[in-house]
């Protein structure tokens, strides 16, 4: 809750007029608790899980043959009702777990340092501290996520978001109870690092749950604008651990490809990338009779 009563109070505290994006903050936020601001993440996650997957799901229904070869695995395809199944699945973890957790989380909120005051953060800090979050993040899952692929780990907990060979939109969030506990540490690191405004703090839970929900689609656009973000894995790259399974040693990060490439846990996928690259290619010179010419179309799997 904003410490002004007016507006004019607001302006005189900065030493400035407010803008008009801080105007609608104070008209929105003054009358309302901190406790109340928070809780819009169990709205916003909601929102998130049910409605960015739905294009998705479209699409799947659809069959078109002409957007089927951007999927990464056109072989699998989920009717309608195992669809909706996974979204009652994940949304009896939501309303049991998920925004349980949100709701009695308020307190290390407040302890961090995350505020809902005036002035509003400027874009250049919002992106700053949202790429803090992301990398935080990204490091800290890489390794909780490698230690769930041990035989305990993935046998008793992470076997569950594994159900899906093939992921889906919808199957970002499922998991074990335990699963969206632990993983709920890395994404919640960042910003006790670096506290921010609460704003980019709603960003950065609905920028990471849609980054998950990309990764599962199952589809690889080549006009994805995530084409242009350095390090980024994207849904063919996480694909490949879903595809190999519970035996695999792969692709662990869960947003950049640094991790993987430094530890050494790439390496099954560059050297499916480079078999298929090389398939592709006998294939091609066999019944064209003249070298293949490679394309980025065929850094696609089939």
């Amino acid at each position: 809750m904003l410490t002004y009563e007016t507006v004019e109070e607001a302006a005189a505290a900065l030493g400035r007029n407010l803008s008009a994006a801080e105007a609608l903050w104070f008209s929105y936020s003054a009358r309302k608790s901190d406790y109340f601001l928070y809780c819009h993440n169990v709205l916003f996650l909601f929102l998130t899980f049910s409605v960015v997957p739905v294009p998705l799901v479209l699409l799947e229904l659809a069959r078109s043959s002409g957007l089927l070869r951007y999927k990464i695995q056109p072989k699998v395809r989920l009717s309608l009702s195992e669809t909706l199944s996974c979204y009652r699945d994940v949304m009896r973890m939501f309303f049991l777990v998920v925004g349980p957790l949100q709701l009695v989380s308020f307190p290390s909120i407040k302890l961090i340092g995350i505020r809902t005051g005036l002035p509003l953060p400027s874009g250049w800090e919002i992106l700053s501290q949202l790429l803090v979050y992301f990398v935080v993040e990204d490091y800290t899952n890489y390794w909780i996520h490698r230690f769930l692929h041990n035989k305990w780990g993935y046998e008793k907990i992470h076997r569950v978001h594994h159900e899906y060979t093939a992921p889906i939109g919808f199957a970002a969030p499922y998991a074990h109870w335990a699963e969206i506990l632990i993983l709920g540490i890395p994404s919640f690191l960042g910003p006790a690092m670096v506290p921010g405004h609460m704003i980019t703090f709603w960003l950065w839970i609905a920028l990471r749950q849609i980054e998950a929900i990309d990764t599962h689609s199952g589809y690889e656009f080549p006009w994805s604008p995530t084409k242009y973000i350095p390090f980024y894995g994207g849904a063919e790259y996480h694909d490949y651990h879903h595809y190999v399974g519970g035996q695999s040693q792969s692709n662990f990060a869960s947003v950049f490809t640094y991790c993987d490439f430094i530890y050494g846990t790439d390496k099954g996928f560059r050297y499916q990338k480079k078999i298929l690259k090389k398939l592709k290619e006998e294939s091609y010179e066999k019944h064209n009779g003249g070298p293949y010419q490679f394309s980025t179309q065929d850094l696609k799997s089939d």
